[in-house]
């Protein structure tokens, strides 16, 4: 039986790391006997699409895809809907500020068969305390709230069975921030078996970070109402 991946990357203003990020990530989707990579650029005001669409001619397994904006959380949802559409049997999700390391992949798909879904942890987070404040706090909100712990809920490299994904999506609001976090939540309130394994998580080497305390502190605002009202659903 061949089994087949897709890639699912959101970009925002990446110019500068964005050809990197598709060259190590498209190498690993030509690993695989039926691999895609989709990249959603959320409306770019720089150079990415661009140099999305160049790279195209390059990487044969490269799909581009440009939306109307709607921030990170709703690219990811908007790529793994399409993932789902399209019929592929294991969906992996990264970011494309070149954080992450492909080479680390192979470790997730080894374990593919025995988990509904395998998610990193980033155990050594390198990119600033107020990243790392924000994945402790988030930790201790999700166990206070729903009295689960979560090693790293909103971690951008993860690796999901089509079939378990499906059975969650549509409990996502379509312009949720953190649509990841609720994944995880619901995975594993519905204990749906889940991996976590440690990752590396290098700093951000090029290109802007659109977090600073003021709009996490917002975020966080709204992620706390916004469990209060999610507590009920589940």
């Amino acid at each position: 039986m061949v089994e087949s991946l897709i890639i699912v990357i959101p970009a925002y203003n990446e110019e500068l790391n964005i050809k990197k990020v598709v060259k190590g990530w498209h190498n690993i989707a030509s690993q695989v006997s039926s691999g895609k990579l989709l990249i959603i650029d959320d409306s770019s005001t720089d150079n990415t699409f661009k140099i999305l669409s160049e790279l195209k001619q390059e990487f044969p397994l490269l799909e581009v895809i440009k939306k109307e904006n709607g921030g990170h959380g709703a690219a990811i949802l908007y790529g793994y809907k399409y993932a789902l559409e399209h019929g592929y049997d294991y969906i992996f999700q990264t970011d494309s500020d070149n954080q992450t390391n492909p080479d680390e992949f192979k470790y997730f798909w080894e374990l593919r068969e025995k988990y509904s879904a395998i998610i990193g942890h980033r155990t050594n987070r390198k990119d600033g305390i107020s990243r790392v404040i924000v994945t402790n706090v988030l930790k201790l909100v999700l166990f206070l709230f729903f009295g689960i712990n979560v090693p790293d809920a909103n971690a951008p490299f993860r690796l999901m069975k089509a079939n378990v994904l499906k059975r969650y999506i549509s409990k996502i609001p379509e312009d949720y921030n953190l649509t990841n976090v609720l994944l995880s939540l619901l995975f594993m309130k519905n204990k749906e078996t889940v991996k976590f394994l440690p990752i590396t998580f290098q700093p951000r080497s090029n290109g802007k970070n659109f977090m600073n305390f003021n709009r996490i502190f917002k975020i966080g605002i709204k992620t706390v109402r916004d469990f209060y009202v999610f507590k009920n659903k589940i």
